[in-house]
């Protein structure tokens, strides 16, 4: 049985805003803002209470501000006012702002949102972030120009990063499906808030959803849309964007018998409007119209956007005669497919090139791993009491946990991740558990979903290979799902299966969690318990050459067993990122990622970037 929720107090809070990240809060001060709530408070008494609620939240420091209409006249279709300017988080002073306003006024939604736009701070650098637009009404424009939906298909159009969210506040009807469209139109999801403690609960998840984005790593790098031209891809870690049906292509220059990886994570807006057949294609091509292969990968459901990664790897045949082991130059694409009324944005990609050389002369490798063994459905995760993590908002900061019970919250529309190590001969297993949980009034069918990815250390997403169903319905009530990858070995390269073929480097896997954006309609709770019961099974050995002895070990300080060094024995243990920073302030960009694999006698090395 899944384990009970974790209490709404109990788990560590998140690590702090994105570096990029800012936040304005268009506020609805009409008229009608005056009205009863049902309470014997005001709507609008309720509304500061939640902005309070939302401003205590969120992280210290992270850029916010107020705009507010209706609030100084009593008719007039340009009364908008930024109240308080997007900057450093000051809660005092926007919880002034927010007390000094009165509700009078008309409703002119279209136009506050492009000044909200105007509000929100660039990324500096080039840099990525969220830069959110959370919108609260209890009602729909009532000034017709510009129009609300209007201004949202542009702004999301235009605005890489940029999203709109809306919260219904006692909406019915052509007011509330007017916020659904902005929220759609705008890379962002509508919150309906029936009463004042929904309305503080839903504001709280929006808000907090900006401040967790994805923290981005890269250099910039721009593909072009055919193969003439495009740019030299050196091994590292870059960043680009993506359009709907577009493609981009990156030169690379390989050598006869090294393998090359490659994977693209694109990062839509949390929640943004997608189709289920919605993709991302990775390919490597050589020639004017040859292909070494495409992998593709689809969101499969209709809830709202989630990071989507793709991989592809170039691996010489064992025998070498295949055209794609030849020496020379190669093409890595990626391709975006979007169905009609999907989100339209450009979509940020952050892009990881790495060449495995291959074993020295001489080194015979363990034979291939393809079964899962104990590592199958059927294994027992391990039990007892659960230890607090707070996972990572992706790849770069991802969370490193290991064997053991681990006790988390996640919110509707998040993705939560973490690290595992397991080196050669080893597979990662491990169960998510999404707990029970308090729920507001709604009908019996109302369902979300829990869903869970596991990654090799070079970012391939590993299927399952029939043995794991990756999703489960999620209705509030407990529900469990499992994955888990085959051992680690290097001649896993040569199988067939892909769930098998990508499992050829130790290193850190990656497991991501997601919730649907439905369950903010479902759970009472802000954020919903979650519980990941991780083995990581079978003996690390030294390296991947047959007979490898035992690696060495010792404990970190949560008490896992890690090894001595990564590179110990013949051929190495697997991949070693190492950082290199570029840049200032508060972003780090990683100019390049090197692994290592085997610094010890004839050993193979992997390259990802330079150091």
């Amino acid at each position: 049985m899944p384990a009970a929720a974790a209490p709404a107090d109990s788990a560590p809070e998140p690590s702090g805003a994105g570096p990029n990240g800012s936040l304005v809060m268009v506020l609805d001060s009409s008229g009608s803002m005056a009205d009863d709530d049902g309470t014997g408070h005001t709507r609008m008494e309720s509304a500061r209470e939640a902005v309070g609620t939302v401003v205590d939240g969120l992280p210290d420091g992270y850029p916010t501000g107020l705009r507010v209409y209706g609030a100084d006249r009593a008719r007039g279709c340009t009364d908008t006012r930024l109240v308080r300017p997007v900057s450093a988080l000051d809660r005092a002073a926007v919880k002034r702002a927010v007390a000094a306003v009165r509700p009078q006024g008309d409703t002119p939604i279209g136009l506050s949102l492009r000044k909200a736009a105007e509000d929100l701070p660039q990324p500096s650098g080039g840099a990525i972030g969220t830069r959110t637009i959370l919108l609260i009404s209890d009602g729909e424009d009532t000034c017709g120009a510009p129009r609300p939906l209007e201004v949202a298909e542009q702004l999301g159009k235009e605005g890489i990063g940029l999203r709109i969210d809306t919260v219904g506040f006692q909406v019915k009807g052509a007011a509330r499906e007017q916020l659904e469209c902005v929220a759609a139109a705008g890379n962002g999801r509508y919150y309906d808030a029936p009463d004042a403690d929904s309305l503080a609960r839903q504001l709280q998840r929006a808000s907090q959803l900006s401040a967790d984005g994805y923290r981005f790593r890269g250099e910039p790098f721009a593909g072009t849309a055919t193969g003439s031209g495009a740019p030299v891809l050196a091994p590292g870690q870059y960043l680009d964007t993506i359009g709907p049906g577009e493609k981009r292509y990156y030169a690379v220059d390989l050598d006869d018998v090294s393998t090359a990886d490659f994977s693209a994570t694109a990062v839509p807006q949390p929640g943004a409007a997608l189709d289920t057949f919605d993709a991302m294609r990775t390919s490597i091509a050589y020639g004017t119209d040859s292909s070494c292969g495409s992998e593709t990968a689809r969101f499969s459901q209709k809830e709202g956007a989630t990071p989507l990664t793709s991989a592809i790897a170039r691996i010489p045949t064992a025998r070498g005669t295949h055209p794609c082991d030849r020496a020379g130059r190669y093409w890595l694409v990626v391709e975006r497919e979007s169905k009609k009324g999907s989100d339209a944005a450009r979509w940020p990609l952050e892009l990881v090139h790495g060449v495995e050389a291959p074993l020295a002369k001489g080194v015979t490798p363990a034979q291939s791993q393809p079964e899962y063994g104990k590592g199958g459905k059927g294994a027992v995760p391990p039990s007892g009491d659960p230890r607090d993590v707070r996972g990572g908002t992706g790849f770069n900061d991802a969370e490193e946990i290991g064997r053991g019970v681990w006790r988390d919250r996640i919110l509707p529309s998040q993705t939560l991740w973490y690290k595992v190590p397991a080196g050669w001969g080893q597979q990662v297993r491990y169960d998510v558990e999404f707990a029970n949980e308090p729920t507001v009034e709604r009908g019996a069918s109302t369902y979300s979903y829990g869903a869970t990815q596991l990654f090799t250390p070079a970012r391939f997403p590993l299927t399952g290979g029939g043995e794991f169903t990756p999703t489960t319905l999620y209705s509030g009530r407990p529900a469990a799902i499992g994955m888990g990858g085959v051992p680690v070995a290097w001649t896993n390269r040569y199988e067939n299966a892909s769930h098998v073929r990508a499992v050829h480097a130790g290193g850190d896997f990656y497991i991501s969690v997601t919730l649907g954006a439905r369950a903010a309609g479902i759970a009472e709770n802000l954020r919903i318990g979650v519980v990941l019961r991780v083995s990581v099974l079978g003996e690390e050995l030294a390296g991947p050459e047959h007979h490898a002895p035992a690696a060495a070990k010792k404990a970190d300080k949560k008490g896992n067993s890690i090894r001595v060094e990564d590179s110990s024995g013949t051929g190495g243990a697997g991949w070693t990122g190492i950082a290199v920073a570029a840049g200032a302030g508060a972003m780090v960009v990683l100019a390049g990622l090197v692994f290592v694999r085997g610094r010890r006698g004839r050993a193979a090395q992997t390259t990802r970037g330079s150091a």
